[in-house]
């Protein structure tokens, strides 16, 4: 989607997310997370709880609001925001399901990933398999070699439309959970800037884990819930009600 945020509206925001995610790089803090895809990208997780700034591009009302008419519910939690920074050099993300990660009984959850900065095609832009979140023979691999392997002539062997291009700041994708998606090098002399916002349908409930990623999500993004309950902790505000 083209303009979801204004060149100024991301550039006002854009320093602060680009403090937070230094910092805790800097700090080499892992945030909980058992993996480590330091050669894809430099990422922060929960980035709203440590800037107000960033808090407000988090949770803003219009963002979310188009998160819940894609999914065709009245109202939509945040499960999490990503900061991802695609150094120069970085390697491509191979393909993967963000769904494989998430411990949460829906299918009815997207993430926003809107460019801070005019992401060229040389930057490392998304890939996206159209259709594939329909699919129920996908693989379930976590990224990494096997992925890399496995996932490109799965894709290939579906034949599913490829979607994705370059994008200005402000520009934002939308995928489904259940979406194949890769992005590619970043093979310019820039950093790929890219803040991602996860919604999920409100009422949706935290099912058990079934991998150690799931393991860690929960413990990390929903703490204090148990499997059956609803995914409504104190880190899964509701940002949209119809």
């Amino acid at each position: 989607m083209r303009a979801v945020a204004s060149r100024d509206e991301v550039e006002s925001y854009r320093p602060a997310i680009r403090a937070v995610l230094d910092a805790v790089a800097a700090r080499g803090d892992a945030q909980g997370r058992i993996d480590d895809y330091n050669s894809l990208f430099t990422q922060v997780t929960n980035a709203w709880r440590l800037d107000e700034r960033v808090r407000r591009f988090v949770f803003a009302r219009r963002f979310a609001s188009v998160a819940a008419r894609l999914m065709g519910v009245r109202g939509v939690r945040l499960y999490h925001d990503q900061a991802l920074f695609k150094e120069p050099g970085g390697q491509a993300t191979p393909w993967h399901r963000d769904r494989y990660y998430w411990p949460l009984e829906t299918d009815d959850t997207v993430t926003m990933w809107m460019a801070l900065v005019d992401v060229t095609v040389e930057m490392g832009t998304m890939t996206f398999a159209s259709g594939s979140h329909r699919a129920e023979d996908v693989p379930r691999l976590p990224i990494g070699a096997e992925s890399a392997a496995i996932l490109p002539r799965y894709v290939e062997a579906k034949g599913f439309a490829l979607a994705g291009g370059a994008l200005a700041a402000g520009d934002a994708t939308f995928h489904a959970g259940g979406t194949l998606h890769s992005a590619r090098p970043n093979v310019s002399e820039q950093r790929r800037e890219v803040m991602t916002v996860i919604y999920f349908a409100d009422g949706a409930r935290l099912h058990e884990p079934d991998n150690p990623f799931q393991e860690a999500d929960a413990r990390v993004f929903l703490p204090g819930v148990k499997p059956g309950e609803p995914a409504a902790s104190e880190l899964n505000p509701l940002l949209y009600q119809e």
